[in-house]
């Protein structure tokens, strides 16, 4: 394919010479090259391979081939999204690849010249190439479409022609390299190179094996801490990637196949070496974004300096659509226009005539929480223009330029919330604190901190004199406090017996609103006595006034007043702060779950969202209502709505329903839609470059700000941002800018630093239907046949394979016949005729042998990959439950954990109830992905016997009623990490029993409540982390060890299908036989008459 050659490729060769040289040569024996000025060139040149006269790499999310010495690169695809880890045939003529044409990624062939892709796979799982076959007939890749759990892929062995993918023995797999014979495997188990997570120790650590196909014995060839990958076999050595060595940086090593010695190959010091891959001659492996080949066999590395004549799409500045990144919305002060912060800019927009106004337009700066004063003159923000955020204010017509307030920014920043007067700004901080700013002086003046979190809600007087906001007492509990700001000084205002919440002054200066959580109304369990306290907040009015009438007060309406008897009314903003709490009155309206509360003119204004438990708790709108203190009744403005904004003076709201914004008045029976707002002229002009330059300067920020340990692990933060931020003139779309930042915030070693997202030119992902079965080639008939029909069973009656529902008639080891009249064609894979949308409805032609002369149809709905995945899981549970019961006689009951989030509290739930009754119980929590915190999962399986209960003509019943006091095992691996670090290591803690398999992924560390990035991506920070009740820091970056350490090793799956599970069975027996469970003897009734006739204890 002949290569474009547009003016737009100057792109390239000016970021080179912007970079200059930059990057080093590497350490161990560099060549000498020339400097980027000289030989201007591309970087960010990924996922490389080589033949032997061609590398072809991965830019700007396309496949493109240049010559082994460098060069003028040609482009070989350039579908839509990313196509991504191109592998040479070993003859170098055709290339195969993982990417989505045609609404899944799947493996696609390619000739070397170009030409159009061929598409090999059809499974709605994402098909993965990992390396050819040394005959060159065969591809071997990594999918996840026989697993059991997501959490592991398996490696499959596929024709270059196409048809039905052969699993290899192995029970989990992700990259492996044959050796030059096909004969045996060099492979790794778990997901390889973890970018995000430098200097990794944990179990989920990889080494690397080798596989015998012929005997099926297995070798472990290394045996490191840290990470060993990437497989590469060339003559007699193993070549693989490993951080050993003190600066844990990722090089190249090689094992000697015949002297079984290791050896260092590379020296990188400053950037890893990513994604290397063999050919005959050389490996060719990027590092800094550059690629590099190592010569074999002499092991001498050379620079290649690549041109690449790209017209880069996404470089180009364009108008964007801010609509989909709104993250911030507020009315003007009469409900005039409406106020929208939306991917870094700050705009307004007419409720009804007139135009659009971006009233920043800065695509390379980041402005957020825009505020309306409420004189209607100002608009405030957050802006990083300065390089830290600080406080900006500008004209709210668009006139003029912006006044710059603080200068003393140092971390994030929240809510700028104006005061009546429209002169001060009261916001918080990240720190827990708040603070208020005169906007003519500019001096923040802190009011308060917060030690356990941030200050989130605070509320002006309308005189502007005191501050009302939530501080916490605990972790747990909540105050309102107010703050004099003539005096300087803080009052506590509730008692910190409540939680309690969102302070808001009355507009007239009468009352103080808040929430607090005072409704006590328990929740039972139905498949326990456990209680929970939902829905419990209400809503309360304090008179500020010492003796000011209650807004609840009787009324009795009268004209005469006795002379001498009239009341002096309070002066406007009087605060009486003694006994302040007592004047407390509970607004008559149910207690629930609300969200905002804002107040004007008599009426309290605020989201009521459905009750935690009840039918509508998942969907995301409430209920907008007031409470209107003249009648004292509750009226509805509009339902659906997930938040909204109210008028300074009271008369408008603007709400969000879904994507849809509005603005109404303050009064009943609006919908959804009413007042709709014409978001589509909500558009910007975007440069990419200079918009990714500010969205790597807040991942930086965010994990300088949030991160847990303020020595960011020891990491000189600053010389990591310099050091990344030279890739940036290369990073050519945000696919690229989410792996820079990867980079960067891996050099912290911490799990949990996730980067993704962002504004990317994405390939569509059609839902391709499944039919809920495994098919085997008969290859003589050549036809497919059903080899296994996935069923739910007793552990969820609802789930099953649509080829499963009652009466259908179709049985395993049927014949698939046809899909829609037309005959699979047996040289592709059998999914390949199902390319449907789940839930459509099919016809399947099936018949019991394969000249179909028995056929008949029958009609399915395909469901999709997630409920197909679900069946697997299943199944597989089922399958280990049954198992467990036929080996122990039933005595010992199995429980699978799959996450520490809701699906596994019920699944811990779903299995253990049942099996309470058991003598013993298997845990098993291999490949748990976490969640919440497991303490309750383990007071489940923790409840002691406190006594037993008899009765006349039943058994006796103990308490607690569910409970299993029985001995217990756990299983683990290195695949369950976070809240599966901390359910084993609890698990042991308290007693509960040993531990069998391998040792935990070492990820406990927790996130939540970093700003996102303002294209919509995102990255974490981990702002918690775990340490013992004995002062020391555990389990991260380490795991949790097993008691009985047993690998799932090929030998042992040839005995048992499931060596952990076999072993946690033996040792369950075990515990059993020297530690059966003791339940005490009924005792003889009392003879409480003082007979001395003897008493029996009799019982069922």
């Amino acid at each position: 394919m002949k290569p474009r050659l547009p003016n737009i490729s100057i792109f390239v060769v000016l970021a080179a010479l912007l970079l200059g040289s930059a990057f080093s040569n590497p350490e161990a024996k560099p060549p000498e090259t020339k400097l980027a000025e000289e030989t201007p060139d591309a970087l960010m040149l990924r996922y490389p391979d080589v033949s032997g006269d061609s590398i072809a790499f991965v830019y700007a999310g396309d496949i493109w081939a240049v010559p082994k010495s460098g060069g003028l690169a040609s482009r070989l695809t350039s579908a839509r999204g990313n196509e991504i880890l191109p592998k040479f045939s070993p003859d170098g003529g055709t290339i195969a690849f993982s990417g989505n044409y045609d609404g899944n990624v799947d493996i696609y062939t390619i000739p070397r010249t170009g030409g159009i892709p061929e598409r090999l796979t059809h499974h709605p799982d994402d098909d993965i190439v990992v390396d050819w076959y040394p005959d060159g007939g065969n591809i071997l890749f990594r999918s996840n479409m026989l697993s059991a759990s997501q959490r592991y892929d398996r490696l499959f062995k596929l024709s270059a022609k196409g048809g039905l993918p052969r699993a290899l023995p192995l029970p989990y797999g992700e990259l492996g390299s044959l050796s030059p014979d096909g004969k045996r495997m060099a492979f790794e188990y778990m997901a390889p190179m973890r970018g995000a997570w430098r200097g990794y120790r944990g179990g989920m650590a990889n080494d690397i094996w080798i596989y015998d196909f012929e005997s099926g014995s297995i070798e472990k060839i290394t045996d490191y801490p840290g990470t060993d990958s990437v497989p590469m076999w060339h003559g007699k050595d193993i070549y693989f990637v490993s951080d050993r060595g003190g600066e844990k940086r990722i090089n190249i090593w090689a094992f000697d196949t015949e002297t079984h010695e290791t050896r260092r190959v590379t020296d990188f010091k400053d950037f890893d070496v990513k994604w290397p891959s063999p050919g005959p001659d050389d490996i060719v492996f990027e590092n800094g974004g550059r690629l590099y080949l190592l010569s074999l066999p002499d092991e001498s590395i050379s620079e290649i300096a690549v041109q690449v004549p790209n017209d880069l799409p996404e470089l180009r500045p364009r108008l964007k659509d801010l609509s989909r990144n709104i993250s911030d919305f507020s009315i003007s002060p009469t409900g005039k226009r409406a106020l929208f912060g939306a991917r870094g800019e700050v705009l307004t927009v007419p409720a009804g005539q007139g135009r659009i106004k971006n009233l920043t337009n800065t695509s390379g700066i980041a402005e957020r929480f825009p505020v309306w004063s409420p004189d209607g003159k100002y608009i405030a923000y957050f802006s990083d223009k300065s390089g830290e955020y600080e406080l900006y204010y500008r004209l709210s017509n668009g006139d003029g330029g912006e006044t710059r307030v603080t200068g003393d920014g140092s971390v994030f920043r929240y809510k700028p919330v104006w005061s009546p007067d429209s002169k001060k700004i009261a916001f918080s901080d990240k720190t827990g604190r708040l603070f208020v700013v005169d906007i003519d002086d500019g001096k923040p003046k802190e009011i308060d901190r917060d030690k356990f979190g941030n200050i989130s809600t605070y509320s002006w007087s309308p005189d502007t004199k005191h501050i009302a906001y939530v501080k916490s007492e605990s972790s747990d509990i909540k105050s309102i406090y107010v703050y004099d700001l003539a005096a300087g000084r803080r009052h506590k205002v509730t008692n910190g017996f409540y939680n309690d919440n969102s302070p808001l002054f009355d507009p007239e200066g009468k009352y103080l609103y808040y929430f607090s959580d005072t409704s006590f109304t328990p929740v039972y369990g139905d498949m326990d006595d456990t209680w929970v306290y939902p829905n419990s907040t209400q809503l309360y009015a304090i008179t500020l006034a010492g003796g000011a009438q209650s807004p609840l007060a009787p009324v009795n309406d009268e004209e005469y007043v006795p002379p001498g008897k009239e009341k002096k009314a309070p002066e406007k903003g009087e605060i009486d702060f003694g006994g302040i709490q007592s004047r407390a009155v509970k607004i008559p309206v149910s207690a629930g779950n609300f969200g905002r509360v804002t107040a004007a003119g008599g009426k309290i204004v605020y989201l009521r969202f459905p009750a935690a438990g009840s039918a509508g708790f998942d969907n995301p709108g409430g209920a907008l209502q007031y409470f209107d203190l003249g009648d004292r009744k509750e009226k509805t403005v509009m339902q659906n709505v997930s938040d909204y904004d109210l008028s300074a003076d009271g008369s408008k709201i603007i709400y969000r329903s879904g994507d849809t914004y509005g603005i109404v008045n303050l009064s009943e029976g609006s919908k959804p839609g009413d007042g709709q707002l014409g978001l589509s002229g909500l558009k910007a002009n975007i440069d990419p470059r200079e918009e990714w330059k500010q969205i790597f300067t807040d991942a930086w920020r965010i994990q300088r700000d949030f991160f847990y340990d303020p020595g960011m692990h020891g990491v000189d933060w600053d010389a990591v941002r310099q050091r990344y931020e030279k890739l940036l003139p290369f990073v050519t779309d945000r696919n690229d800018l989410n792996y820079v930042i990867g980079e960067m915030v891996g050099e912290l070693n911490s799990s949990h630093t996730y980067v993704g997202g962002g504004d990317m030119d994405e390939a569509e992902v059609l839902p391709f239907g499944l039919p809920g079965a495994e098919f085997e080639l008969d290859s003589g008939a050549k036809a497919y046949r059903i080899k296994k029909i996935y069923t739910g069973g007793k552990l969820n009656p609802d789930a099953y394979s649509p080829l499963g529902q009652p009466g259908l008639g179709v049985e395993e080891g049927d014949y698939l016949i046809a899909v829609n009249g037309r005959r699979p064609d047996v040289t592709k894979d059998p999914w390949e005729a199902f390319a449907t949308p789940t839930g459509d409805i099919v016809t399947l032609t099936v018949a019991k042998n394969p000249n179909g002369k028995d056929a008949r149809d029958v009609n399915i709905k395909l469901i999709s990959t997630a409920d197909d995945r679900r069946l697997r899981y299943l199944e597989w549970i089922e399958s280990n439950l049954d198992k467990v019961d036929g080996e122990t006689n039933g005595r010992v009951g199995y429980v699978y954990v799959p996450d520490t989030g809701w699906q596994g509290q019920n699944e811990l739930v779903r299995q253990f109830v049942p099996q309470a009754g058991k003598e013993a119980l298997i845990i098993d929590e291999r490949f748990n992905g976490g969640g919440q915190v497991p303490d309750r999962f383990i007071e489940l399986l923790n409840r002691p016997v406190l006594n037993y209960w008899a009765t006349r003509d039943f058994k006796d019943w103990k308490t607690p009623g569910l409970s299993n006091a029985g001995p217990k095992v756990m299983i683990i691996n290195g695949w369950a990490g976070s809240g599966g670090d901390a359910f084993p290591y609890y698990f042991r803690k308290t007693g509960l029993g040993p531990l069998v398999g391998t040792r935990t992924l070492g990820g406990l560390i927790g996130i939540g409540g970093n700003p996102g990035l303002i294209d919509g991506g995102f990255v974490t920070a981990p702002s918690y982390a775990f340490w013992n009740s004995d002062g020391k820091w555990e389990i991260e970056g380490y795991g949790v060890e097993p008691d009985y350490p047993v690998e799932d090793l090929p030998e042992n799956i040839k005995d048992s299908p499931d060596p952990q599970l076999e072993k946690a069975i033996g040792v369950a027996l075990e515990l059993l036989e020297n530690n059966p469970p003791k339940k005490p003897r009924r005792p003889v009734y009392e003879d409480r008459a003082g007979s001395g006739k003897p008493r029996t204890a009799p019982g069922l």
